[in-house]
Order: C-alpha cells, then structure tokens, then sequence
C-alpha cells in the first residue's frame, strides 16, 4: 500500500518506523500516511455505522481525527500494532459521536401539537431512544468480542492461551488483587516492562526487588500476571473494567 509513496529507497520502511518519525516531527509523512490509510479509515467507520461512508460524511472526518490521534498517541510498548490501535480508537471516537449527537436529536425535536398529539410525541422520542440503546449494546458486543480477540492474539505471542488464564486465574480474592498489584508494578517501570516484551517471560528475579511476595507466589500465578501486565500495557476498554472490579474486592 506504502510502495507508491516510498519508491526508490532500499528498504521500505515499516508503518510503526513512519509514525516514530511523525512523532519526531515529520508533518508531510504524517499528511502521506493519513492520506493513504483513508480506505482503511472509511471502512473501520462503515463497520460501526453500518453504512457507505463518503469522505463528505461527518463520520468519516471524525474517524480522520481519531486515526491522527492514534498516531500522536501510539507508541510500540503497548504492544499492538498502529492499525490495531487506530481502530479502536476510531471505532470509541465514532461511537462517542453517535451517542452525541443522539442526545442533541432528543432535545431538538420539534413536533408541533397542532400535528401531533402528546402521546405520539412521547411515543417517538421512546422508540428512537430505544432504537439507539439497542444499537449502542450491538456495537459494545462488537467491540467486546474484537477487543477479546486481539487480546487473544497476543497472548499467543507469549505462548499462553485465553483458556489458560482463565484456568490460572487465582481462586481467592487477595490472591488476585496481589497478581494485579504485581502487574501494576510492571506496567508501571519501564525496565521491568521492556524485558516482559522482549524475552516474554516474567522478570521474577527482578520482581524480586519490588515486591514482598516470594518467588514461589509469582511463580505459581505467572501466566495471570503476564495476562494482566498485557491489559494495563493495552488498549483494552473493556478488559480494563475486569481489572477495577478485581482492584475494589
């Protein structure tokens, strides 16, 4: 898709290479980028509205903005790439733009009771209001199952399975709050981060100095912690809302 815009160099550069120079400053790659992922832009946004969707569309300038977004904000420790990046992004910002512009609808709705009668009127604004509550819940199923595979994959890059978490996952609740601890820890220290993503393994040795848990503790809920480091180190909305419910037990 990129060779067009990069001929003549001895090596094509990476997509995630581009965004680290645009973030360095380059304004033109940054305009080149967004101009050739607009397919990719109009497509993630028809996926939510369920609809063509015309670079004259309002949608569509708002899924260009939440893709120049997810190029600013990307970064590669998060561990997914900028196209999995950009579409949740795009996806949260359209959707947040439905529900907003649903809500101004709602209050400027102007039937006359001259040509409709009160209970009509309350009976429209029910039903539109239901047709969007509906439609909301099908998009947030959408994203849940989307958010659920992507965090699928990567496990696989650190040879665990979904399945596998959910088997590992401590029985008691201390225990899960003390993995999740661990996991903040992590996510939180740049050094401890880097080696859980270059080696993909659970730097214990190095835990070891952080925490009070002994090692046989980290080494039994291992395949939790990494499962929750990768979710507090991702863009997973949804998953994020597990992690706060096992945080307030």
């Amino acid at each position: 898709m990129l060779n067009a815009l990069f001929k003549g160099r001895k090596r094509e550069k990476s997509v995630e290479e581009m965004v680290a120079e645009i973030q360095d400053g380059d304004e033109s790659l940054q305009n080149q980028l967004i101009d050739t992922y607009k397919p990719f832009i109009a497509k993630t946004v028809s996926s939510v509205c369920r609809r063509y969707i015309y670079e004259s569309d309002d949608e569509f300038s708002i899924g260009l903005i939440a893709f120049n977004e997810a190029i600013n904000k990307y970064s590669p420790d998060k561990g997914a790439s900028l196209i999995s990046f950009a579409e949740i992004i795009i996806k949260r910002r359209v959707i947040d733009y439905i529900r907003q512009q649903s809500r101004h609808k709602a209050i400027s709705l102007d039937l006359q009771e001259s040509e409709i009668t009160y209970h009509e009127q309350a009976s429209a604004l029910i039903d539109a209001e239901l047709s969007i509550k509906e439609y909301l819940e099908q998009q947030d199923q959408l994203s849940r199952k989307e958010e659920i595979l992507q965090f699928t994959v990567l496990l696989e890059e650190f040879g665990l399975t979904f399945k596998e978490i959910v088997h590992h996952s401590p029985k008691h609740a201390d225990a899960r709050k003390t993995a999740m601890e661990i996991a903040q820890i992590i996510a939180e220290d740049k050094d401890l981060k880097k080696q859980l993503f270059d080696t993909k393994r659970l730097p214990i040795k190095q835990l070891e100095l952080f925490v009070s848990s002994s090692r046989k503790t980290i080494e039994r809920n291992r395949k939790y912690i990494i499962a929750m480091t990768l979710i507090l180190c991702g863009e997973f909305i949804y998953l994020r809302d597990y992690l706060k419910g096992v945080l307030e037990t």
